[in-house]
């Protein structure tokens, strides 16, 4: 798709019908308390809408009707091939309005339109295609047993879904969740995070017109306390997704220790080293990766390469390539095409973020905030793996940089942290890149790149990172599922029957 210019993005934009009320049931409805909240284009400041503020009754309601349609089958267990059709009319849908998703998606977040348009929108098409793809093609299994037996492993959808986004890229984490969910057949209430409502409403208005029937994906706009908690702590609601901070993640564990002992899948944070080593070839293209990882998504990313772990002998002149490259990285308005940084998701956020560059002492690249939304990429040298910059999850457009004399004080100071999401590690040495990789501990490392793999590969984390499951993947299905064994006794002689 070609992109626009910033004035013709500016028209859509103004053009747009948004959603406003929560969708339940196949409906639009207003909160059940009449109470609304403004979503604010982080960029501008500029009221796009008053939005629906759900609460504890619109989360019961929507619960039910998730529950009806589950129970009577509507969706969970038509033919796996309908469901497939379904899925692919959606993704189409979602191809037929990509423009106006894309607009919708960087007003509303601060991303840039050209990552929206490039990357989220595209990837979010492909997400539930594959997932749609794979519904049918997924089979059950046969276990071994005797001749006087049949042992069959059935998976079975788990039920009703709670899914909770973040607002990092809240179009593409509703389709890593919404697609291996609707293909195993289960029944959604999604909450998209407070920051970032719009397409995910539109999305379940598009997933109705594909087909997917009233009551099997519900979207509850509002906050934490109000719709999250009582996600979590519902008693019908039977598994719990949710992508967003570690400290959040850990209620929803509580959450379901106090309720009904639901299952729960966490995708949390990350503090993710980036290892150069000393034999590390071509230090420009290493630069360029190493960039990309730290100030895609203005570093509001779980997977953001946020700490440099680099070896002394090749520091100076990486750092250097590092410099020439980031200030390519541009900030400006969401919506010109030509930026590559847009505007930080809220004001809140905005001044967490400040604050970190506040305890910067050695600042080697920008530094500098812009007119309460934007942050320059910065990169910050630091006196060893103990400094708050190395430690603590920023979600900003920060790089810290550790210095390092060998091997294996690289991996021990890349494993120094309570995360253990991504990480990666840059030597021309296939030894060393394969030990190394082995020995990092995080759910994907990549070697002489940065990546998060692709829709075939599974992606979660170890420690404070991850729990339960993990997206992407046919792995993906495995947690909106349950396992049911059918033993069949096919004994003749009466004694050896089962009664």
């Amino acid at each position: 798709m070609d992109l626009l210019t910033r004035e013709e993005y500016e028209a859509i934009a103004k053009g747009l019908t948004l959603p406003t009320n929560a969708f339940i049931d196949g409906a639009f409805r207003p909160a059940a308390s009449g109470n609304t909240f403004e979503s604010v284009n982080p960029a501008t400041g500029e009221k796009l809408a008053d939005i629906a503020d759900c609460g504890l009754e619109d989360v019961d309601f929507a619960v039910e009707k998730a529950r009806e349609a589950f129970e009577d089958g509507r969706w969970s267990r038509i033919h796996p091939s309908e469901r497939k059709e379904v899925l692919i009319r959606l993704a189409k849908l979602i191809k037929r309005n990509a423009r106006e998703l894309a607009v919708m998606e960087s007003i509303d977040s601060g991303k840039t339109i050209l990552d929206c348009e490039t990357v989220d929108v595209p990837e979010t098409i492909h997400c539930l295609t594959w997932h749609a793809e794979a519904i049918d093609k997924i089979y059950d299994q046969v276990a071994p047993a005797s001749d006087d037996h049949i042992a069959m492993v059935l998976r079975e959808p788990i039920g009703v879904v709670g899914l909770v986004l973040p607002w990092n890229f809240p179009l593409l984490m509703l389709a890593w969740k919404i697609g291996p969910a609707l293909a195993a057949g289960c029944s959604l209430v999604v909450k998209p995070a407070a920051e970032t409502t719009l397409t995910a409403l539109r999305i379940a208005e598009l997933a109705m017109e594909a087909g997917v029937p009233r009551g099997v994906f519900n979207v509850l706009p509002g906050g934490g306390a109000d719709v999250g908690e009582p996600i979590g702590r519902h008693m019908d609601i039977d598994m719990v997704s949710f992508t967003g901070s570690t400290v959040t993640g850990k209620r929803f564990l509580s959450y379901a220790a106090e309720s009904n002992a639901k299952e729960v899948v966490l995708e949390m944070g990350g503090k993710n080293p980036c290892v150069v080593l000393d034999d590390a070839e071509n230090l420009d293209r290493v630069a360029q990766h190493v960039v990309n990882g730290a100030f895609w998504n203005m570093g509001e990313n779980c997977s953001a390469s946020s700490r440099l772990i680099v070896h002394k002998d090749v520091k100076a002149e990486l750092l250097e390539r590092i410099a020439h490259h980031a200030r390519e990285w541009n900030v400006g308005a969401p919506l010109d095409p030509e930026v590559r940084m847009g505007a930080l998701v809220s004001k809140a956020h905005f001044d967490k973020v400040c604050s970190y560059l506040d305890k910067a002492e050695t600042v080697v690249l920008g530094g500098k905030a812009h007119d309460g939304t934007h942050v320059e990429a910065t990169v910050v040298e630091v006196d060893g793996n103990d400094h708050t910059l190395a430690r603590e999850e920023i979600f900003g457009p920060v790089l810290s940089v550790v210095t390092v004399a060998s091997f294996d004080e690289a991996i021990a100071v890349a494993n120094d942290t309570d995360y253990g999401l991504a990480a990666s590690i840059f030597t021309s040495n296939v030894k060393r890149a394969i030990r190394g990789a082995r020995a990092i501990r995080a759910g994907t490392v990549t070697v002489n790149s940065f990546g998060e793999g692709d829709i075939s590969t599974p992606f979660g984390g170890y420690k404070q990172s991850g729990f339960g499951g993990r997206d992407n993947s046919v792995h993906a299905h495995d947690q909106y599922t349950q396992l049911k064994t059918l033993w069949i006794d096919l004994a003749d002689d009466e004694d050896e029957a089962v009664a």
